[in-house]
Order: structure tokens, then sequence, then C-alpha cells
């Protein structure tokens, strides 16, 4: 290996570090909270750009869809509708659902007669949005006693019923859509797509606001209150469900901006949020799910040595990445004395 091919590898490995520690931050964050491993996350950074393809031209993203309301936009309407339901005891939470319901509704069909670009790029993330939250009240919220291995049963069951919905909904074929900063900047040797700057740029920012939300808000202390003790935060009028939903919802956020900007650079499909998601999750585990900064940390060396193993074997690749797990439960588990049924 000489120093053009090490250097190519080094910014793809930065690159796909990045989308994995975006999707590791999330992982951990609603882990900490709700104790829910977020095995769908993946699908939803694929939903929010598949969605925005529906409200690009033809001309712009080579497909004649007519004008037709994407199917994500149903299923979050669907899962909103059926929220509401729920919540018939509260009339006027009940209504606001509908409402959002309505409204969900209502920006797919003004998207998909045709909206600028940057309008578009916004309500595609807002389609996607609610599937987060909803998912965490109509899936997790009613086995909210559940153990960790019920909630990832749960989380598991979800992501195929999510990537079955997608290729219903968008078909088996990639997408190819624009870039919103397009060429290419050379970094030394190496080439760089100027849309993979924004993702460092929104991985930076996403790092902040975490920090500035979990340290300075009264709504970020609350949710690292329920992190570190749920029954201790409910006798201090904390709701463990209103943290939930806000966990959620801001996994949800990351995950859809994190797909918009990265589809330029993959042409995203239905199938792909799957390998993301579970990278950003073995990132997430060599972080041990409780920490950001590790969390950072082992994307970045998931991203690198995914690029190694893809340049030594590209044919075992994902198998070896996914092998970084192995030495890191090992670990853990030699350091764990608790027997399950006494815990």
């Amino acid at each position: 290996m000489d120093w053009t091919v090490f250097s190519f590898l080094a910014a793809d490995a930065i690159q796909s570090g990045t989308i994995y520690a975006l999707l590791a931050l999330a992982l951990v964050l609603v882990f900490a909270v709700t104790r829910v491993i977020l095995v769908p996350l993946g699908e939803f950074l694929v939903f929010a750009p598949l969605t925005y393809a529906f409200f690009l031209p033809p001309a712009v993203s080579g497909l004649e869809l007519g004008g037709q309301i994407p199917g994500t936009a149903w299923l979050s309407a669907t899962l909103l509708a059926v929220w509401a339901v729920l919540e018939r005891g509260h009339p006027r939470r009940a209504l606001g659902l509908l409402l959002a319901a309505a409204g969900v509704v209502a920006l797919a069909w003004v998207g998909a007669r045709g909206v600028p670009p940057w309008l578009g790029w916004l309500l595609a993330v807002l389609v996607v949005l609610p599937l987060g939250p909803a998912s965490y009240r109509l899936f997790f919220e009613p086995v909210r006693n559940a153990t960790v291995l019920v909630y990832l049963i749960i989380a598991v069951g979800l992501h195929f019923a999510y990537q079955g919905l997608g290729l219903v909904f968008f078909g088996p074929e990639q997408y190819r859509l624009p870039a919103v900063w397009g060429g290419q900047t050379t970094v030394g040797i190496v080439p760089v797509n100027n849309q993979a700057f924004l993702v460092y740029g929104f991985a930076v920012l996403a790092m902040a606001g975490l920090y500035f939300f979990f340290t300075r808000s009264l709504y970020g202390k609350a949710l690292r209150a329920c992190a570190v003790n749920r029954y201790g935060a409910r006798l201090l009028g904390i709701s463990p469900s209103q943290a939930g939903y806000v966990s959620f919802g801001i996994a949800t956020l990351i995950s859809a901006v994190a797909g918009m900007l990265l589809a330029p650079l993959i042409n995203p499909a239905y199938f792909q949020g799957f390998l993301l998601g579970l990278k950003g999750f073995v990132a997430g585990i060599l972080g041990g799910l409780v920490s950001y900064p590790l969390a950072v940390v082992g994307a970045l060396v998931v991203g690198g040595f995914e690029q190694w193993a893809g340049y030594a074997s590209s044919a075992f690749k994902d198998a070896l990445v996914f092998a970084l797990l192995l030495p890191v439960l090992l670990w853990r588990s030699l350091r764990s004395h608790e027997i399950a049924e006494e815990e």
C-alpha cells in the first residue's frame, strides 16, 4: 500500500465514519433514555431521500412518478392516526395528532405537485420525522417495563416491516438525487466531493447541538435524568414517556437529515438502510452504548477498518467489520459477574 492508496482509503474512511458516527449518536441517545436499540434507524435514513425523489421534477430525478404522494406520507399519517385513537381519552391531544396526520399528507401533496428543491428537501424530512415518535408510542411504550431483549425483538421486527414497506413504496431501484453542493475539492492528492463537506459540517453541528442540549437546556437535563434513573426522574415529575418521544424524534431527525446529505453520494435504495444502521450499531457498541465521544471514536474506527478490509478482501469486508463486535462482547462478558436470573 503506497501513500496514494492510503490517502484515498483515509478519505473514504472519514466519510463512512462520519455517517456511522451520526447513526451511533442517535442509537446511543435512544438507548440511554429508553433502553431500545433502534434497529430501524437505517430505514429512517433512506426513507427521507427516497421521499424527496417524489418531490423532484422528472428532469432532475430521472423518474416518472406522476405527482404521486410517497408511501412514507401515508405510513406517517396512519401511525399518527392510530396514536390519536389510543389517546381518545385526551380529546385535545387526539385532535392534535389527527391534525398532524392530515398535515403530513398535505405537505406530501404539496411537494408532489412541484416545489423548489430546497422546499422539497425540507418537506421530505418533515414527512419522515413523525415515524420515530409514533413508532415509540405504538410499539415500545405499551411494554415500557420490558427487558432489553424484548425491545430488541420488537425493533428487529419493525426493521423488517419498514424495509418491506420501503420495497412496496419505492421499488427495488436506486434513485439518483441532485447534490446540494456540486463539484469536487482536491485535498492533498484526493478529490473530495463537496457534498461530503456538508456531511462533515452536519456531524459537527449535531455533536455540538447535542452537547449544548444536554448541558444547557431543561429538556436535555430531563432526558439525562431519565437516562440515569427512570424511576427517580418520574418521582421528580419528569415523564419517561415524553423523554422517549423526544429521544426518538431527535434520533429520527438526525438520521433523516444525514440521509438527505448522504443520498447524492450513494444513490439510495430501500435496502441500504440496514447495513448503514448495523455499522452504526457496531460503532455504538464499541462505545459501550453509553458514551457519545466513544461512539464517535468507534464510528471512525469502523469506517477505517471497513476501508482497510475492503482493500484487503472486498468479499469479506462486511463480515470483518461485524467481527469487531467479538472482542468487545468478550471483554464485556468477562467484566460482568451478574447472573441473569438474579438480575
